[in-house]
């Protein structure tokens, strides 16, 4: 969990108070605390520490642009919000909607791709998530990719490559 309880003491006490509550019910997970400071910095160190982390939305969208950016760049962070106790899940594109590119053919639709495959997983269908990440993967490597990415292909274009790619 991650908070600024040290500059914030007020709300951020509440964090903490309830992390704590919580965690307690789940004691075969390792929960910790860094506060978000030292959290960003461990996140370039050593990414691969992290499983999940919970903070505030302030902090969240902070640390996901940095976590979409060490494992590629934003336009490939996918993400789900899931509530498993009523079987809810809302899949999007870490980077939302990115209205000042609209119609341009800009926008790296890989991010909603793979959201999608998430979204599938999360119905069931693990196989199809599966093949979406690695038509994603083989796109990356051929670089039928946006501009952003280092390739030449507008929005619409990667889509049909993917398209093709799930075809094969």
């Amino acid at each position: 969990m991650s908070d600024k309880s040290n500059a914030m003491r007020h709300g951020h006490d509440l964090w903490q108070r309830v992390f704590k509550s919580v965690a307690a019910e789940y004691p075969e997970i390792k929960a910790s605390h860094l506060y978000v400071d030292a959290l960003v910095m461990e996140m370039v160190r050593a990414p691969d520490r992290f499983d999940v982390i919970v903070t505030n939305n302030l902090f969240g969208d902070i640390v996901t642009d940095l976590g979409a950016q060490i494992q590629g760049g934003i336009g490939l962070a996918a993400s789900g919000n899931l509530n498993p106790g009523a079987g809810i899940g809302m899949f999007e594109p870490v980077h939302g909607s990115a209205p000042d590119i609209a119609g341009q053919g800009l926008a790296n639709p890989l991010a909603a791709v793979l959201s999608a495959g998430m979204m599938l997983s999360w119905l069931g269908h693990v196989e199809l998530e599966r093949q979406i990440e690695d038509a994603v993967r083989v796109a990356l490597n051929d670089g039928l990719v946006t501009r952003e990415l280092g390739g030449n292909l507008s929005t619409s274009q990667v889509g049909d490559a993917i398209v093709a790619i799930l075809s094969r």
